[in-house]
């Protein structure tokens, strides 16, 4: 059996996807406690070389993602050893939003690279969103340990470290939904918010309408339409 030919190898913007949004739902389930926190960083290890999966598939250069991710690795492991130390969930914070921005642009570079659409390129564009909302959860963390109670939540400051209520944020916020009780109510957060808020509806408006447009000018047979 050749390898090359299993799902897993085949489709890693699948494999991003599908880890990701299992995240989203395994993690009410570890708390806020060490032992949670512990087991959701080497979940957050195993997104993070499917990931570095992804982008190698990309035209992007595999060696920016390597280097981001190394001191997002030694970070992760430093806040499961030692939770609660400000100023490594600070950089932990920082380094991930990098990593996870890049990532998003090189599957954003990915899916651009050519004017037909694969099945991982059709993956490709939920990882990048989830890949983006995961970017700008932790870019909210890091604002919200500078500048602190940037953000509240039914009247009440969060913690800096609510990294899934501040997920929960970013997704609304990217979705456009309106649906989060918590609000950014410094200028800082106010403005990163905005900053996503332009993102979502520009990932929508050029990126998925780009990927639905080539894949409706295929024919049945797999052909373009400008080629019948």
């Amino acid at each position: 059996m050749n390898w090359r030919h299993l799902p897993i190898v085949r489709h890693p913007s699948a494999n991003l996807l599908i880890v990701q949004l299992l995240g989203i739902l395994i993690y009410p389930f570890l708390g806020e406690q060490p032992l949670g926190r512990a087991i959701f960083s080497i979940f957050a290890l195993v997104v993070l070389v499917l990931a570095l999966a992804a982008v190698r598939r990309t035209p992007a250069l595999s060696w920016v993602s390597a280097l981001l991710g190394l001191p997002v690795v030694v970070l992760t492991i430093w806040e499961a050893v030692a939770p609660g130390t400000e100023w490594v969930v600070l950089w932990s914070a920082i380094f991930h939003a990098g990593f996870y921005l890049y990532t998003a642009y090189a599957l954003l570079k990915y899916m651009f690279a050519d004017h037909t659409v694969s099945t991982d390129e059709l993956y490709a564009t939920g990882a990048t969103f989830t890949v983006l909302a995961w970017g700008f959860a932790y870019i909210f963390l890091a604002v919200d340990i500078i500048w602190p109670d940037s953000f509240s939540i039914v009247g009440n400051p969060l913690d800096a470290r609510a990294w899934f209520d501040l997920l929960f944020l970013s997704v609304t916020t990217m979705t456009s939904t309106g649906l989060s009780d918590i609000a950014p109510i410094r200028p800082h957060a106010r403005s990163f918010v905005m900053i996503q808020e332009i993102a979502g509806m520009l990932y929508l408006a050029l990126v998925v309408a780009r990927m639905i447009a080539l894949t409706v000018r295929k024919t049945p047979m797999g052909r373009d339409a400008d080629d019948s």
